[in-house]
């Protein structure tokens, strides 16, 4: 069969390797004539994931079979509508993928359907200041249809969001954006499938943020299991469910982020894809289930085994993991270490660098700014400290001033 993978970049390598390892051909949509998976690609396209109607050509051109993405929340849209179009096995009908893909209709979704969020406004430019009146600050602004906490923002008072106003808005493709009251609270991530309506929870890990002067959010590392697993299991659990149900979703990944403070559980966002911290990587080793085969099976209409997530059990896997999705100071890269290095140290599953030599290295303003990743298994906890400490000691990304600019203490702060 011939598939088309939206997004080229590393989040979707894994899965481009997995559709063709699994005997498929591929079609790369990708608007970066670089992208990393066209290298690996049967075909690719400089259609952009945003666009539906010129990724629904390049299916048209390529005759394709299905349609997918992961790690990414806009292109699930595109997918689905692209799917629809050409009925080609949707998993997601358009109206629900576009409930999860805009915050908008998300947001009043959780209003009406019981589901606890943070209080939010959504505003247009010329909004009046009453209409914030209800909201404490600091305020948090998003984009109603972006990712990767672009254009998310931190303020504390209303004449900063009139001020912020168009840079949220050049993230996005609506002329409205979202108010949120700040909620200080950790954060957790639920990742999981969806089979024939029931919810099949296979993760839950602390989702590590820092803040950088307004820019919050910017997640730095994913902890296995989540301090917050034992005490908060069923009502996890509970929650999941009610929004599967709400969302009428039927069969696929889900992926939720939950906010945890003082006043319980809020639902931050949810998206139905497979997360952006390479889950689809390390679910195999830490759960037993392959989630990337199961995403390429569903897209291509293809029966999903269910045995291993059916006999598989959240609460009673011991085993510990953490994603160090590292970061570095700006700077022109003159010496990198060598992958290979970090690859033979113990418990690592994966390595990679966003970077190479002789790169410039921006400012950290939201996740795009990565200097790479590493994912790496442990018995226990003190044993993953140890050894991320370990791979730390061997990281390095050095300057012309001969500085290492990595910024370790952001990912080892568990």
């Amino acid at each position: 069969m011939r598939l088309l993978i939206l997004g080229g970049g590393s989040s979707q390598l894994s899965l481009i390797k997995k559709a063709k390892k699994m005997g498929h051909q591929v079609v790369v949509a990708d608007y970066y004539p670089d992208a990393p998976g066209k290298k690996i690609a049967d075909f690719s396209s400089l259609s952009s994931t945003f666009n539906p109607e010129a990724n629904l050509k390049t299916a048209l051109k390529y005759q394709v079979d299905g349609v997918l993405t992961s790690g990414t929340d806009q292109p699930v849209y595109t997918a689905a509508y692209v799917a629809e179009k050409l009925n080609l096995k949707p998993y997601l009908k358009i109206e629900t993928a576009k409930a999860v893909t805009n915050k908008k209709i998300m947001k009043n979704k959780f209003l009406s359907s019981g589901i606890p969020t943070v209080n939010f406004k959504i505003i247009k430019k010329n909004f009046f200041d009453s209409e914030l009146k209800d909201l404490n600050s600091p305020y948090v602004v998003k984009p109603l249809d972006s990712q990767g906490q672009r254009g998310v923002f931190k303020l504390n008072s209303i004449a900063q969001i009139r001020e912020k106003f168009e840079e949220v808005l050049s993230f996005s493709r609506e002329e409205e954006i979202l108010v949120e009251e700040y909620y200080l609270s950790d954060e957790i991530t639920v990742s999981g499938w969806v089979k024939n309506g029931e919810t099949h929870l296979l993760t839950v890990t602390d989702r590590l943020n820092f803040e950088s002067d307004i820019h919050l959010g910017i997640c730095s590392s994913h902890l296995f299991p989540s301090k917050y697993l034992q005490d908060y299991f069923r009502e996890i659990k509970a929650l999941s469910q009610k929004i599967v149900r709400e969302f009428k979703l039927k069969n696929g990944p889900l992926y939720f982020q939950f906010l945890i403070g003082k006043k319980g559980i809020m639902v931050n966002e949810i998206a139905v894809r497979i997360g952006g911290a390479y889950e689809g990587d390390f679910m195999p080793v830490l759960t037993g289930v392959d989630i990337l085969a199961m995403m390429v099976n569903l897209a291509a209409g293809h029966k999903i085994e269910a045995d291993k997530i059916n006999n598989y059990s959240l609460s009673a896997n011991k085993n510990h993991l953490s994603v160090q999705l590292f970061f570095a100071g700006p700077g022109q890269i003159k010496k990198i270490s060598d992958l290979s290095d970090l690859l033979t140290l113990p418990g690592v599953l994966k390595a990679d660098f966003n970077y190479k030599l002789g790169d410039q290295i921006p400012k950290i303003e939201n996740a795009t700014a990565r200097a790479g990743y590493f994912i790496v298994k442990a018995k226990n906890k003190e044993q993953l400290k140890a050894r991320v400490k370990k791979i730390y000691n061997k990281l390095k990304i050095i300057d012309q001033n001969g500085k290492n600019l990595v910024l370790r203490k952001i990912g080892e702060n568990f």
